[in-house]
């Protein structure tokens, strides 16, 4: 296990290399001149010249580039062409409520997709098994957009029941956390329980065909227990795939979700920078993101040997 990790970590290397090249040029070749936004449409020629000397955009694109890798290495992302403000501090404030709707969605998410997925496998061509395809297709129809006005037309306008935007962190305590996240959350799962809901009955129907299945009923094995410990465990490794990948894609893609509801993530930050063209938050969101999923399908990978015993590194 110890060997296939370094491996992994080795390996993870090169694309990150390659990813920061990427991002590096993508920017710098692009149509557009930060220095130009930094001094404002009346600018002389003199003022923007002495802007890019101060910005490092004079020198050539190599030294640019082994200037800012090797300030990512001492943790030194760059500053806010904008704000100022040190892209790192930027990102820890956003990073935070990004993280605390991403992880909500996943668990309420799983709570519900994975018994409904089970149980329309178990329940195969019948009208509970259509149900849950149809709820499925319904999912991925209809936009993100759309469920969270629906959501926060009947439960903030209507009812009254939950603010309709805002954001308290996790240590302002369970209540007012909970109270602004719980329509944002939902409107996210909508999308992520079709998926899985759907993934999981692919799953566990090919692990309820299996001879071991019919062996475990004839010994009296009870349906519960056949389900959720026999199969379930034996039909986990695509499950824990697309569960990690939709993670990864929460916490870097929940721009329309976290606009509709007002609040401060890392998705917002993204829109933002691109608008003004920040090309140090820019660079510094999107190397993060590809750290993350790669960080993510490590430990995916890592996660198959507890569900599947035959699987070793």
């Amino acid at each position: 296990m110890l060997s296939y990790l370094i491996r992994r970590i080795v390996a993870v290397i090169p694309v990150l290399i390659l990813v920061s090249v990427f991002v590096f040029l993508m920017l710098r070749l692009t149509p557009g001149d930060p220095a130009a936004i930094l001094a404002g449409d009346n600018a002389t020629p003199e003022t923007l010249e002495r802007i890019r000397q101060q910005m490092g955009l004079d020198q050539p694109l190599l030294q640019q580039y082994f200037r800012w890798v090797g300030g990512i290495l001492q943790g030194d992302f760059g500053n806010s062409l904008i704000s100022g403000v040190p892209v790192l501090e930027m990102v820890e404030k956003r990073i935070g409520p990004s993280a605390a709707l991403a992880i909500l969605t996943m668990i309420i998410t799983i709570v519900i997709a994975i018994p409904m997925g089970v149980i329309a496998a178990w329940k195969h061509r019948t009208i509970v098994d259509h149900l849950v395809m149809s709820f499925s297709v319904l999912g991925f129809s209809v936009p993100v957009f759309l469920v969270g006005y629906v959501l926060l037309l009947i439960f903030s306008v209507k009812l009254g029941w939950l603010p309709p935007q805002g954001y308290k962190a996790f240590t302002a305590g369970f209540g007012p956390f909970i109270e602004r996240a719980i329509l944002p959350a939902f409107t996210l799962a909508s999308i992520y329980i079709a998926l899985i809901a759907r993934m999981t009955r692919a799953a566990m129907l090919d692990v309820l065909n299996e001879d071991y299945i019919r062996t475990a009923r004839a010994k009296g094995v009870g349906e519960g227990r056949l389900l959720f410990v026999h199969a379930l465990k034996n039909a986990a490794v695509p499950i824990a795939t697309i569960v990690g990948a939709g993670f990864a894609l929460l916490i870097s893609g929940v721009v329309i979700t976290e606009t509709i509801f007002n609040i401060p993530g890392i998705g917002r930050l993204t829109v933002d920078a691109v608008l003004a063209r920040d090309y140090p938050v820019i660079q510094a969101l999107i190397l993060l993101t590809a750290t993350l999923y790669v960080a993510i399908n490590l430990l995916i990978d890592l996660s198959y040997s507890l569900f599947d015993p035959r699987i070793r590194y």
